[in-house]
């Protein structure tokens, strides 16, 4: 029963991904949006619902507040960033190598590489400062609010830079919106260009179909996960993000296939922005208990060192980009060998090696 869920819920995502990105881009054009603002703000937040109502919903609505459920809560928030910046990147890449044969270019992604850096250096600033409240002592209540503070103003200040920057989405590049066949009226006086309130509406049918398929998908996920006896923090940081990322690795399959690199890279490197902002000002108001690291406890040095290797992917992956101006697919899949490197050190937690 679990696994026909799973397929379920992966066609609800797969249905819902395909209408978002059409939608979204057709939205950007109505409001002249530069493609760094459709990619790494709209799309990004969107697609980062799923993911980030389940550390909210643990923080914020589990039974009790327990501590165990800000530790689901925290793991999510960790969880979240390292799998964009380590498994959606090997997917994309994969993607990019595949189609590499039709492409002009070959492997060479067609990026905006201006773009995708401002987002890893927003990125760099506010999981940094998140990180580092983090080793706080149990006290610095004040210290924490601040922190939470200066996250809310970089992600304010990321999003202006993102909607100021001149529009480059073009009505010529985009495919017919799905939902103006359904708009008579309009398809007569325009078969092209649809109505905003169309628009719109596809919007928000592809959002609630992203979510609920993703709903569905994670708590299939989480049973499977219960009956193999998996614990709830490794849970919450290695396999619910598995499915909760998956609206941004559809995102960016689609749009790869389409020769559309900026919005693919833009809506994971813009999600990795606002999950290392938003959620994580929840946890350090709400959750102070759990977004600590502990040196003495091998759970949460292995929890936490999902975020030094999150870093370390984003480094490896587009430093050099933001150095030659260029993205190759094949510089993508390193994120699979970071992230398999983790895989390891889970397994070395459950086995009690370390």
């Amino acid at each position: 029963m679990d696994i026909l869920l799973l397929l379920g819920a992966l066609i609800i995502i797969l249905v819902g991904a395909e209408l978002f990105t059409n939608g979204i881009e057709w939205f950007g054009r109505k409001l002249d949006l530069a493609e760094g603002a459709v990619g790494s703000v709209l799309a990004a937040v969107g697609t980062a619902l799923p993911e980030t109502l389940i550390p909210i919903v643990a923080i914020l609505f589990a039974s009790g507040a327990t501590n165990d459920a800000h530790g689901v809560g925290v793991g999510a928030i960790l969880g979240a960033p390292f799998t964009l910046a380590t498994l959606a990147m090997l997917v994309t890449g994969v993607a990019v190598m595949v189609d590499a044969r039709r492409r002009p270019t070959g492997d060479t992604m067609l990026v905006d590489t201006a773009v995708l850096g401002k987002d890893v250096r927003y990125f760099f600033l506010a999981y940094g400062l998140a990180l580092a409240a983090a080793f706080l002592p149990a006290d610095a209540d004040i210290v924490r609010l601040v922190a939470a503070g200066l996250l809310l103003v970089i992600y304010a200040a990321y999003v202006r830079a993102h909607f100021i920057a001149d529009p480059t989405v073009d009505a010529t590049d985009l495919a017919p919106l799905r939902f103006h066949r359904l708009d008579a009226s309009a398809r007569q006086e325009d078969p092209v260009t649809p109505r905003l309130r169309i628009v719109n509406l596809q919007v928000l049918v592809a959002l609630g179909l992203i979510l609920a398929g993703a709903v569905v998908f994670v708590d299939a996920v989480q049973h499977l996960a219960t009956q193999l006896g998996v614990p709830s923090v490794i849970l919450a940081l290695v396999i619910a993000p598995i499915a909760t990322e998956l609206p941004e690795k559809f995102n960016s399959l689609i749009w790869v296939r389409q020769s559309k690199d900026t919005l693919a890279m833009g809506n994971i490197t813009g999600a990795m922005v606002f999950q290392s902002c938003i959620p994580t000002i929840v946890a350090l108001i709400f959750a102070a208990d759990a977004w600590k690291v502990d040196l003495s406890s091998s759970e949460s040095v292995v929890t936490f060192a999902s975020a030094a290797i999150a870093f370390a992917a984003t480094a490896m992956i587009f430093l050099p980009m933001m150095s030659r101006g260029v993205l190759r697919g094949r510089a993508l899949l390193v994120g699979g060998v970071f992230y398999g490197a983790y895989l390891i050190l889970v397994a070395l937690l459950l086995a009690g090696v370390i």
